[in-house]
C-alpha cells in the first residue's frame, strides 16, 4: 500500500486524500498545544513559508494521547496555532496515533520508520527517563512516543525519515531541504 492511498479528516471533518500530496515533500507531525515541544510550531511554520513554493507541505495532526496536552476542540487548537505561531499549513482533525483508535495512516508510518531512539542531549535523556516509567519496553516498539514526532515523505511517497520530538529542528530542516 502507498501513502497516497490513505485519507485523514481535516479540522472541519472533511476527508482529505493524501493523493493531493503526490509529488510533494511533506512532513506528517502529531502536534500538541500545551507541550514543552509546542514552540516547534515556529520552526515548522518557517519551513512551510520557506519551502512551500518548492513543493513542500506539512500535515499537522493534533493528538491528545500524551499527557492530555491537546485538550481543546479542533477550532480552539486552530485558533491557538494561528494566534501564537501564525501557522498557515493545513491542520487536520485531532486524532489518535497509537492504539486501537489510531489513524490507519499512523500504522503505515510506524511500519515504514520505527523508533530509533531519542538521540543525545538533555532532552533525549529526559524523554528516555520519562518513557521508562510509562513503558519499560518503549525502545522495542514503533509506537509514537510523544508529541511532535515527525515523518518525512519524499516526492515519490516514500517515508524516508522519522524525527523524534527531541531532534534538532535544524536537522529536520536540512533533511527537508535536501529533498527539494
Amino acid at each position: 500500500m502507498s501513502i497516497y492511498e490513505y485519507n485523514v479528516l481535516n479540522a472541519r471533518g472533511e476527508e482529505v486524500s493524501l493523493e493531493q500530496y503526490r509529488g510533494k515533500v511533506f512532513l506528517v507531525v502529531n502536534t500538541a498545544t500545551g507541550c514543552g515541544f509546542t514552540p516547534q510550531y515556529k520552526e515548522l511554520e518557517q519551513m512551510f513559508e520557506d519551502y512551500a513554493e518548492k513543493g513542500f507541505d506539512i500535515l499537522d495532526i493534533p493528538c491528545n494521547q500524551f499527557a492530555g496536552q491537546t485538550p481543546g476542540t479542533d477550532e480552539e487548537i486552530h485558533e491557538f496555532c494561528t494566534l501564537h505561531y501564525n501557522t498557515k499549513f493545513p491542520q487536520m482533525k485531532k486524532s489518535d496515533v497509537n492504539g486501537e483508535n489510531a489513524l490507519p495512516l499512523y500504522g503505515y508510518l510506524k511500519e515504514q520508520q520505527g523508533f530509533a531512539g531519542f538521540g543525545k542531549g538533555v532532552k533525549a535523556l529526559a524523554m528516555s527517563a520519562m518513557l521508562k516509567k510509562i513503558d519499560k519496553d518503549y525502545k522495542n516498539n514503533p509506537d509514537i512516543k510523544w508529541n511532535f514526532t515527525k515523518f518525512l515523505v519524499n516526492r515519490d511517497g516514500e517515508v524516508v525519515a522519522r524525527f523524534e520530538p527531541t531532534a534538532d529542528m535544524k536537522d529536520v530542516d536540512a533533511a527537508v531541504k535536501a529533498l527539494l
